[in-house]
């Protein structure tokens, strides 16, 4: 006789069973039949037609920019010291004044060296007077000699003791130069024009021309430098330019690239290649007259080698990379795109030249790319004929005038 608790649990699993089996064949049905609705109504989305933004191909006058990392270097940097010892006593400027070649700025006690200056002179004045003693000596010695009154060793030793005191007059002149040279020492004044640091020594104290601290340091920033490197891949272009006498363009912008900070001219290039590197040394000078470069400032430098006139140009973003290279979505007839291989030649990040492929004036796909094959529909949903602005440096450069 069966178990009646072993048909008990068999009764109980059966209705769980079929709702089991109920709700997979609803599942099987839905997933089925679903995608043929789709298809029969034709509101699939893979199906129906792609929502694009659209931009125009236009043309304009392109610069081709070489960028590199620069460091902005004062033309002449003076660390200011004494030249003779002395106490320090008139410190005659700010920190950071501007300064010109050889304005005052610091006085050293000059008392001791208006003494040492009163000794030579002194001591000329003497040696002058004996030598005027020996000339006239001399004059009379030749007139006795003349008259054979005397020998002619007497009249020698005459003209030998005249050439003595002339040398020591001579000695003694430089001496006094030396004193009053060293008196107008004590006037510390800027060697050349430029901005003052802050003051290394203070009022009072004890300076020498062996101390190692400078009183100021002066930096010249009108005008000012920039120096920079490039590849050697790049190199050829700008040293046909450089050797055919043509000033390149060079734009200092600030870390983010966001503000032009100054405008100059390349200077100056290196005679050759770093090895360890493979790059060329080039320095540019600005006359940097809002004085808006700073010495040891780190800043991006823009060295334009041309300006393409009237060159094709295209938003940076409508441009695909691919296996078959690079190539746009050109929209054609009947409202579907096509793929059209492009070669460009230069980018600012935001417009990009294009050598050839495209004509000015054809629509590119700008928005909407990842969902586009050769021949797909699209819907527009917006075109931005403006998308094509200037090059991003010309814009930028408005947008702070």
């Amino acid at each position: 006789m069966p178990d009646s608790r072993a048909t008990s649990r068999i009764s109980r699993r059966w209705p769980l069973a079929l709702v089991v089996l109920l709700g997979a064949s609803l599942l099987w049905w839905l997933l089925s039949a679903k995608p043929e609705q789709g298809k029969a109504e034709g509101n699939s989305p893979w199906e129906g037609p792609v929502p694009v933004r659209l931009t125009e191909v236009g043309s304009g006058d392109f610069p081709i920019e070489l960028k590199a990392l620069g460091t902005v270097t004062a033309l002449n940097t003076v660390n200011v010291r004494s030249r003779v010892d002395g106490e320090l006593v008139k410190v005659l400027f700010e920190e950071g004044q501007l300064v010109k070649a050889g304005d005052l700025l610091a006085q050293i006690d000059p008392r001791p060296y208006q003494v040492a200056l009163q000794q030579a002179e002194g001591t000329l004045a003497q040696n002058l007077a004996q030598l005027k003693n020996a000339e006239i000596d001399l004059a009379r010695y030749q007139g006795l000699y003349a008259e054979d009154s005397i020998a002619k060793q007497t009249l020698d030793t005459q003209r030998a003791l005249v050439g003595q005191y002339k040398g020591t007059v001579k000695s003694n002149q430089a001496a006094v130069a030396e004193a009053r040279l060293n008196l107008d020492f004590t006037r510390i004044r800027a060697p050349i024009a430029g901005r003052l640091g802050l003051r290394q020594v203070d009022l009072g104290n004890l300076v020498r021309s062996s101390d190692s601290t400078p009183l100021v340091v002066i930096t010249q920033v009108e005008p000012i430098a920039v120096n920079f490197t490039l590849p050697e891949k790049d190199l050829p272009p700008v040293l046909a330019k450089v050797r055919d006498g043509q000033k390149l363009r060079v734009e200092a912008w600030d870390r983010g690239e966001r503000q032009l900070l100054a405008e100059g001219e390349l200077h100056s290039l290196d005679n050759q290649i770093d090895l360890a590197t493979g790059t060329v040394r080039l320095k540019a000078r600005f006359a940097n007259a809002g004085e808006r470069l700073f010495p040891n400032q780190f800043v991006n430098v823009r060295l334009r080698v041309e300006t393409r006139q009237q060159a094709t140009l295209i938003p940076s973003a409508a441009v695909q990379f691919g296996a078959r290279g690079t190539f746009v979505f050109v929209l054609a007839g009947d409202d579907k795109v096509e793929i059209r291989d492009i070669r460009v030649g230069a980018s600012d990040g935001a417009t990009s030249l294009v050598e050839e492929g495209v004509k000015v004036g054809e629509r590119l796909v700008l928005e909407g790319t990842d969902k586009l094959k050769d021949g797909s529909q699209v819907q527009v949903i917006g075109n931005q004929p403006g998308a094509l602005a200037q090059p991003q440096g010309q814009a930028e450069q408005k947008q702070d005038a």
